[in-house]
């Protein structure tokens, strides 16, 4: 019997299967916008004409900070930069800048049409390999991305409660009563987070265990927990993604720790744009201290985790009804909804529109580019 250290004997040749063109062409079709588009403005529609006063709403857009607007941008420019700088350089700029844009808009929109819970993983490696990598490094990259993305989750999670306890303020939103008890609604939604938070510090632990230390015992842990009789017809998937880690883990021996750590903070730098774009949207409307940029940057966490759960395509009607319970504070209720749907058409609806622009192009140059090699 194999040890859980080394289950497959090295001189052992390890392949994996690479992400089926037809599965991957499904995520990546134009038509796909139509889903979430649909979802999206029907919610809107709805919080327009039912949570909305149109006359408030225009007179406070009248009067609102239009730098801020211009703020916005500027985070939601920083944020993209910075994942093209990012995957550029985790490539060891193998990658051109052009490449890089192309595959991180094509990856957002990718992530726009699916639901959060099941992401654009399979099509982000599709991605990378038809723009020149190999698959082991198509797979390694994308691993490498999703584990920095999740270690900014498990240690800015708890900087969030910290600085709302040590400001008196909550994270978790109370929830009128109209229909639900207040107090089971605001521990539901904290049970939510911690269980999310939990289940994210497990899978990132067994994650970065596959990817950094023993990619063979990962392989072992997954085919023994398929040997299991509920869980044997997911025994095939179980060695290919084993398979994955090992290839994965290969390609990254070689990285530096300076590359990491370079990675580390550049991740912490597009997460964090991300969330301020939110809080140049609210400042446009409603001056803010410094205490309040805290608080709203801290409720997005929790925000975070109510749209990955949700399963929509990239979340969408989720985020909209949610935005109100989180922000109502600092939005008067008369056009709070109205904030939530143009903080939507900042970082959520472009990317559908401009995938769907680049899409066919993309495709042509790639496809001429595979007939000359």
């Amino acid at each position: 019997m194999s040890s859980p250290t080394n289950p497959n004997p090295k001189s052992e040749k390890v392949t994996a299967k690479a992400p089926d063109e037809k599965e991957v062409f499904k995520t990546l079709n134009t038509n796909k916008i139509y889903i979430p588009v649909l979802i999206g403005l029907g919610v809107a529609v709805y919080f327009f004409l039912e949570k909305v006063d149109i006359p408030i709403f225009l007179e406070a857009l009248g009067k609102s900070n239009w730098l801020w607007f211009v703020a916005a941008l500027i985070m939601l420019l920083a944020r993209d930069t910075g994942y093209i700088y990012r995957i550029r350089m985790i490539s060891d700029n193998e990658l051109t800048w052009k490449s890089s844009i192309y595959i991180i808009l094509l990856w957002e929109f990718a992530s726009a049409v699916t639901p959060s819970v099941v992401g654009g993983t399979a099509v982000a490696i599709f991605i990378l390999n038809r723009e020149g990598l190999s698959f082991g490094k198509s797979m390694a990259y994308v691993m490498m991305t999703a584990l920095l993305d999740n270690l900014f989750f498990i240690m800015f999670s708890p900087l969030a409660i910290i600085v709302s306890n040590s400001f008196d303020f909550t994270v978790f939103p109370m929830i009128s009563a109209d229909m639900f008890n207040e107090f089971v609604q605001k521990q539901g939604l904290k049970g939510a987070f911690y269980i999310s938070y939990g289940l994210t510090v497990l899978y990132a632990m067994f994650f970065a265990y596959g990817l950094l230390i023993n990619p063979r015992g990962f392989k072992w842990l997954l085919i023994k927990a398929t040997s299991l009789r509920l869980l044997r017809r997911f025994r095939k998937g179980a060695i290919n993604t084993g398979n994955e880690m090992i290839i994965a883990a290969k390609t990254l021996r070689g990285s530096g720790i300076s590359l990491w750590i370079k990675a580390i903070f550049l991740t912490f730098f597009i997460w964090i744009a991300r969330y301020l774009m939110l809080n140049c949207l609210i400042a446009a409307f409603t001056p803010l201290e410094a205490v309040d940029h805290l608080f709203i940057f801290a409720r997005q966490i929790a925000m975070w985790i109510v749209m990955l759960l949700s399963p929509t395509p990239g979340s969408s009607g989720t985020a909209e009804a949610v935005f109100c319970l989180f922000y109502a504070e600092y939005l008067r209720t008369e056009f709070c909804a109205a904030v939530g749907i143009l903080w939507r058409l900042y970082y959520y609806y472009p990317y559908l529109f401009v995938g769907a622009l680049i899409l066919p192009r993309w495709l042509i140059q790639v496809n001429k580019k595979r007939k000359k090699s």
